[in-house]
């Protein structure tokens, strides 16, 4: 994450720094992450001036902070992130941001945005470039899929598979599928080799909810196989091991995942009720009939759920389920470059669609800080992964950062639209209070990220 970050910012600062340096625009300080009241480096530290003392005289500071919330370049005669205000009650010089004419400012301001987006469909080419995509094909997902009741109560039916919204074909199985599915009209569903249209609600189905409920509202069918037991748990201690297969919960037949995650759904609300002990000692206890994989006869065993609920297993998932279904695409550097801009392009529409939902309650929650986005990065190292995940919140901070609100670059590039069309600079008390405004926003919802954060960890 601090390897993401550290790419992004520098870049994205960058983008400012090649646009003030282009049209000659005078740059003090050049920071990734913050220095508050103090730094870990900067090229003006004095052991760096005796040795390098021609970086040292540079009018740039180059330096290293140590809050990593981001990272800033300090330019001459505009009011940011430093406030300082001092600067401005000096007659303007002809090296000053506040001196160029509106469609430079408009370019350094926008520079880092700018940078950040074609950072994001450069690495999305690359990506498909050195690895391909691997797509699995809705229609190659033979035992279709599970739904909640959410979505059985608008018409869909286990074994469904969706291959048309709007009359569009749905290609493959992604992310995307949930947003495709709560924005449609009308979704087409293959069911028992037929196809059923099944008409959504007028003002589509809310995303957080399809995804935030357990279990979700739609997932891959999968058979019940146990990928792996841990040790210690209350399956491994019934004799369950890798590869078995649970046929019944509770007395209840069990032949998808799906179907123990409702069982296990409803379970757990119950659990969840104000009860005695004794009555949740008995609702955690549970007889399961397993097979184990090259045993022909069934076992029964009670087992007990641990406190939070859980057998101590791992579900077969469905990317192994179906590891031999998948297509995977190769791309040649010049095919890559096109097909990148489509993918980035495409993400980045997403991105801009979901953002509605933060004004709504689920999605105020739903706002993360460091642990959340830490959280995105795979426990091992894998390359794809990372430059897959930087691509995407590369796409963020463009996004984050081209919104119209004051302390951002896109607070800058409203006002600049404005004396454009207006022909009237904001006075500069005005900037500075729109800028502490601005601030005061921006740590609010980091407050508000942080919170959450630590609600998801704690509790």
């Amino acid at each position: 994450m601090l390897l993401c970050f550290a790419l992004l910012i520098v870049l994205h600062e960058g983008g400012h720094f090649f646009f003030s340096k282009l049209f000659g625009i005078k740059v003090e300080k050049f920071f990734m992450f913050f220095d508050y009241k103090f730094h870990l480096f900067s090229t003006k530290d004095k052991w760096f001036a005796r040795l390098f003392p021609r970086i040292a005289a540079n009018e740039t500071e180059y330096g290293i902070g140590w809050i990593p919330l981001g990272g800033y370049v300090k330019i001459a005669g505009m009011i940011d992130e430093s406030m300082d205000t001092e600067q401005m009650k000096q007659p303007v010089q002809p090296d000053e941001f506040r001196a160029k004419p509106v469609w430079q400012r408009f370019l350094v301001m926008v520079g880092g945005v700018l940078v950040n987006f074609l950072l994001a469909l450069f690495i999305y080419a690359m990506i498909l470039y050195a690895w391909g995509r691997d797509q699995l094909p809705m229609t190659a997902i033979s035992d279709g899929f599970a739904y909640n009741e959410m979505a059985e109560g608008l018409g869909f039916c286990d074994g469904d598979i969706p291959v048309k919204a709007d009359g569009q074909v749905i290609e493959a199985w992604d992310g995307g599928v949930f947003r495709t599915l709560s924005g449609a009209k009308t979704v087409t569903v293959l069911r028992n080799g037929s196809e059923v249209t099944i008409t959504m609600p007028e003002d589509g189905v809310n995303l957080l909810d399809m995804i935030e409920t357990d279990p979700r509202f739609i997932s891959v069918n999968v058979p019940a196989l146990v990928d792996s037991v841990m040790p210690a748990t209350p399956a491994a201690k019934a004799g369950m091991r890798s590869g078995a297969r649970i046929l019944a919960v509770d007395g209840k037949p069990i032949e998808w995942w799906g179907d123990f995650d409702q069982l296990m759904a409803r379970k757990a609300d119950v659990l969840a009720a104000d009860c005695s002990h004794e009555d949740s000692v008995r609702l955690r206890s549970l007889p399961i009939v397993f097979c184990n994989e090259g045993t022909a006869t069934p076992d029964t065993a009670l087992i007990v759920l641990d406190a939070e609920y859980h057998l101590g297993i791992a579900k077969t998932p469905y990317q192994l389920y179906y590891k031999d279904a998948y297509v995977h695409h190769d791309y040649g550097f010049w095919e890559s470059i096109p097909a990148g801009i489509a993918y980035g392009w495409e993400t980045l529409k997403g991105y801009v669609s979901d953002l509605r939902y933060i004004f709504s309650k689920k999605g105020a929650q739903s706002v993360g800080s460091f642990g959340t986005i830490g959280n995105l990065f795979p426990a091992v190292w894998d390359w794809a992964s990372f430059w897959n995940i930087t691509a995407f919140i590369s796409i963020i901070l463009a996004v984050m950062n081209i919104l119209p609100i004051p302390g951002l670059d896109g607070g800058h590039i409203f006002f600049l639209l404005i004396e454009g069309i207006t022909g009237r600079q904001p006075s500069d008390k005005f900037m500075e209070r729109a800028q502490m405004l601005g601030m005061i926003l921006l740590f609010a919802l980091m407050a508000l990220a942080l919170f959450n954060d630590a609600v998801k960890f704690l509790f």
